[in-house]
């Protein structure tokens, strides 16, 4: 068993000058303690783990190749974005039939329109990450020192990693019947679920994080002051390009260490085995944290 044991503590230091005869300038401590104390406990190895997943993937695959919905057949063939609504009911069990290919599918007729589907992973810290050095500094030049304005990242990514559990389950994984319910839920996660290894709609097109990232500009500026709200979006913003590029790892990558080869053993659960748990993608604490921790077999081996 593998424990990651992470321990953060910080403390802000503000000063404020009383005047007076004596002229004295005294030093007022604002200690604001954040300690984060999380065991994230990970199987290292699960027997034959591999073996019994590339078994499951060819049986879903072939699931799902066959699979024919009641009054409605996907054709493979055409591009799939407004097919999928016209399966109703049947939508669910179908988008969670894996189809393990690296080439994806054909979304829209229009080149342009499907050009926006297609991503590669290092756009998302190409485009991202000269925006979050721009909110740190941002905090930095209306006075705060540089140790209280790391703090903030911190924080930042903190709330990211609540955010990024809460969108995954609540938002990626409701369960829809209507067309446009269909429609919409396939564009924004299933069809990361129905063709998982499509490399290029893993990580969230540019276009699309820059409209979702003012309501998170919004959200944080109703809680911070306005020195702190960049530095503390700037982390937020960290922790999504953290988020995007590690489950780009956890699809394509070879990881040759426990913790990266436990975090792909993880998530590959949750794709092919128990796709209502584990939503975590960085890390399992918000699944231990909420009760959502794949239930299983995986327990009884470790």
């Amino acid at each position: 068993m593998f424990v990651i044991r992470v321990s953060i503590s910080g403390v802000f230091l503000y000063k404020s000058c009383i005047s007076g005869a004596l002229k004295f300038r005294f030093v007022i401590f604002f200690f604001v303690l954040i300690i984060i104390s999380v065991d994230i406990s990970i199987p290292v190895s699960f027997v034959d783990y591999y073996e019994e997943l590339d078994l499951e993937i060819q049986l879903s695959t072939q699931r799902s190749l066959k699979m024919v919905a009641r009054e409605f057949t996907v054709d493979l063939d055409k591009p799939l974005v407004f097919q999928v609504g016209h399966l109703g009911e049947t939508y669910e069990e179908w988008v969670h039939q894996p189809i393990v290919s690296r080439e994806g599918p054909r979304f829209f007729e229009n080149d342009f329109m499907e050009s926006l589907t297609r991503t590669v992973w290092w756009a998302i810290p190409s485009i991202w990450l000269p925006v979050v050095c721009y909110c740190v500094l941002k905090s930095v030049r209306m006075g705060h020192a540089l140790p209280e304005t790391a703090l903030m990242v911190v924080g930042g990514v903190f709330i990211w990693t609540l955010l990024e559990y809460t969108l995954h389950r609540f938002l990626f994984h409701i369960k829809t019947k209507s067309y446009w319910g269909n429609t919409a839920h396939y564009l924004l996660h299933g069809c990361h679920h129905k063709h998982p290894m499509d490399g290029l709609r893993l990580v969230f097109p540019p276009a699309a994080t820059a409209i979702l990232l003012v309501p998170f500009w919004n959200m944080v500026a109703v809680f911070a002051t306005p020195s702190i709200t960049p530095a503390l979006f700037g982390g937020g913003l960290l922790g999504y390009v953290m988020y995007d590029c590690t489950h780009y790892y956890l699809h394509h990558g070879q990881p040759a260490n426990d913790v990266p080869k436990n975090l792909k053993k993880y998530h590959m659960n949750h794709h092919f085995r128990v796709q209502d748990k584990g939503f975590g993608i960085t890390s399992a604490l918000w699944d231990r944290v909420f009760g959502t921790l794949p239930p299983s077999t995986m327990a009884k081996k470790m």
